[in-house]
């Protein structure tokens, strides 16, 4: 036999000399939960591993992961029930703990990226991503609060804003609001193909966010769809985001796969709590080798085009290759 791959195979050294795929902290974002108070840090039970930290503690938390080398974080931040309505009124409120709690950590560490979310559930008392009158989801008028929410947090230091909602319009509508008022540097990653999937539940325990009656499957993509992705992702281009994401990452390896050979903007890809829960109960039963399942995971998300990937596995990842 003239070629045989097994010779790129035979040891450790050239197996990494033609290694096609190569994993850094670089390239991940660690999301982390913000809770009100001093000196909480509550375990997230369907998160192995994940806490919500009280500002106090997520201080000393993204010390300790920039140390590492993990440079940007998404901030989520969970609020009880008092604090919710209609309108996510407390969401751009300017003396909320959150906002207040952006502008301390930027201002502690000014060397590290810092990515907000733009969505209404997390102050909405319907627990639904817009406004919600008569058991339907107003586009347009929700995105009137989703710009109030996002100068507010461009204000309090965000480096890069999430929109995570999927209202039709909403990447330019945000585009226009942050550029009119002075903030052309504030980047834009927006959730360009976030389906109405079943592996977001670990984080609705995260946040206390579920939605209260219905889904959310009018406004968050059809799992069954991809071509619907390459019309999304063409909306949030023209419409000026700075990156374009795929929520969840693991069963649509196809779609990131599609936008990254579609667009010239680097794809984020989101490796959401249901595959990190599942990966942890299954270590934790003795199924997988965690950290084996853990890498190979994330390899295939970047594999298939992902150069960003948000993965609650970030700091584990880290510390594994110290």
């Amino acid at each position: 036999m003239l070629r045989r791959p097994r010779r790129n195979r035979k040891s450790p050294a050239i197996r990494a000399l033609v290694e096609e795929t190569r994993l850094s902290v670089k390239d991940f974002i660690l999301p982390l939960f913000l809770i009100d108070g001093i000196n909480q840090k509550v375990p997230v039970k369907s998160m192995p591993g994940i806490n919500r930290y009280s500002l106090d503690q997520m201080l000393l938390e993204i010390e300790s992961c920039l140390k590492l080398g993990i440079t940007t974080f998404d901030i989520f931040p969970a609020y009880t029930e008092d604090k919710k309505d209609r309108w996510a009124t407390e969401s751009h409120r300017e003396d909320t703990f959150y906002l207040k709690a952006l502008f301390t950590i930027k201002q502690t560490f000014p060397e590290a990226c810092i990515m907000t979310d733009v969505a209404m559930d997390p102050y909405s008392i319907d627990g639904h991503d817009g406004l919600v009158e008569n058991g339907k989801i107003l586009n347009d008028e929700t995105l009137e609060i989703l710009g109030k929410m996002t100068l507010a947090q461009a204000r309090a230091g965000a480096d890069i804003i999430g929109p995570s909602d999927m209202m039709d319009g909403r990447v330019g509508y945000l585009r226009k609001i942050l550029d009119q008022n002075g903030f052309q540097d504030v980047s834009i990653m927006s959730y360009t193909a976030k389906y109405a999937s079943a592996f977001y539940n670990p984080f609705r325990d995260a946040l206390d966010s579920a939605p209260k009656a219905g889904d959310k499957k009018s406004y968050q993509m059809d799992p069954s769809n991809s071509q619907e992705a390459l019309i999304e992702g063409q909306l949030d281009f023209d419409e000026g985001a700075d990156f374009l994401m795929v929520k969840p990452a693991l069963a649509y390896l196809d779609i990131i796969k599609l936008l990254h050979d579609k667009f010239p903007l680097p794809i984020a890809a989101y490796n959401v709590s249901g595959e990190y829960a599942m990966i942890k109960a299954s270590a934790a039963n003795g199924w997988l080798d965690g950290e084996r399942a853990m890498t190979e995971s994330l390899l295939s998300i970047k594999r298939a085009g992902a150069k960003i990937i948000l993965t609650y596995f970030a700091k584990e990842f880290a510390l594994l290759k110290q």
